[in-house]
C-alpha cells in the first residue's frame, strides 16, 4: 500500500510515519510539504490513499482537492486542525472522502484509513438503486434527483445508498456507522451529521428546510418517498 501525505508539520509526517512502520511495515509512505508538490506526486506515485492538510504554506488545500479531482479518484482523507463543521463539509463537497481532525490517536487514523480503504474496495459491488425521482449509480458515484445529476463523494455514496435502500423506513445512526467504518465509534453520529449536511447541500432546493434526507431526533436519517416529483426539480 502506498500514501501520499501532503502535511508541513514535521510532527505529523513523524507520527503517521511511526505508525505506518510498527502496524503497516510494509506500507510505503510519500511526503510533500508544498501542496503543488503533492498534486504532482498523486500523478507520478499513484498512491492507494492522499492524506491532505488543508493549512498549506502555497496552496489553500481547498484547492488541492479541487486539483486531484480533476484527475485522479484516489480516496482523500482531510487532516485538519479546523474542527469548524464548515470547512468539514466544504472539504467533502468538493471530493474530500473522509476527515480526521487533530490532535488524533495513532490507531484512530490507521483504523479510518483501513475502513475508507474498504469502502473504496466494496463501492464498487453495488448496482444501481433507485426510490421514486432518484436514481444512484454507485460505480459512477452519479446520483440523479429529478432531473440534476448530482456527483457523490465515497462516503456520500455509501450513506446515500443505505437510505434509498431503506426508502421510507428510518436508517439509524449505529446502521450508518457500520455502513460508513464497519463499526460503531464514539465521534459516529457527530461525524455522520457532517456527511448529512453536506449531501443536503447537494441534494436539497433549501437545506435548512430539507423534503428529501428527513431525520429522526436521535434515531438516525430516511428517505422521504413522499416528496412529490415537482420539490425534486
Amino acid at each position: 500500500m502506498n500514501l501520499l501525505l501532503i502535511e508541513d508539520d514535521s510532527n505529523i509526517i513523524d507520527t503517521v510515519r511511526l505508525a505506518l512502520k510498527l502496524c503497516w511495515p510494509k506500507a510505503k509512505l510519500f511526503s510533500a510539504s508544498q501542496g503543488r508538490q503533492g498534486i504532482d506526486l498523486v500523478g507520478t506515485k499513484n498512491p492507494d490513499i492522499v492524506l491532505l492538510d488543508l493549512g498549506l504554506p502555497d496552496v489553500n488545500g481547498f484547492n488541492v482537492i479541487k486539483e486531484i479531482r480533476s484527475f485522479s479518484t484516489v480516496p482523500i482523507m482531510i487532516i485538519t486542525i479546523r474542527s469548524d463543521e464548515r470547512d468539514i463539509v466544504k472539504g467533502i463537497e468538493l471530493g474530500a472522502d473522509e476527515y480526521v481532525v487533530k490532535p488524533f490517536g495513532q490507531m484512530e487514523l490507521l483504523a479510518r484509513i483501513q475502513a475508507l480503504l474498504r469502502r473504496q474496495n466494496n463501492r464498487y459491488q453495488e448496482s444501481t438503486i433507485s426510490a421514486g425521482n432518484i436514481y444512484f449509480s454507485p460505480t459512477m458515484g452519479n446520483l440523479v434527483v429529478g432531473d440534476r445529476n448530482i456527483k457523490l463523494s465515497r462516503t456520500e455514496g455509501l450513506i446515500m445508498y443505505e437510505l434509498i435502500k431503506n426508502a421510507g423506513h428510518i436508517v439509524t445512526y449505529d446502521r450508518l456507522a457500520e455502513v460508513i467504518w464497519g463499526s460503531t465509534n464514539p465521534e459516529a453520529v457527530n461525524s455522520i451529521r457532517v456527511y448529512i449536511c453536506s449531501l443536503r447541500d447537494k441534494i436539497e432546493l433549501d437545506s435548512h428546510k430539507p423534503k428529501i434526507i428527513l431525520n429522526q431526533a436521535g434515531v438516525g436519517y430516511f428517505l422521504n418517498v413522499r416528496c412529490e416529483n415537482d420539490d425534486l426539480t
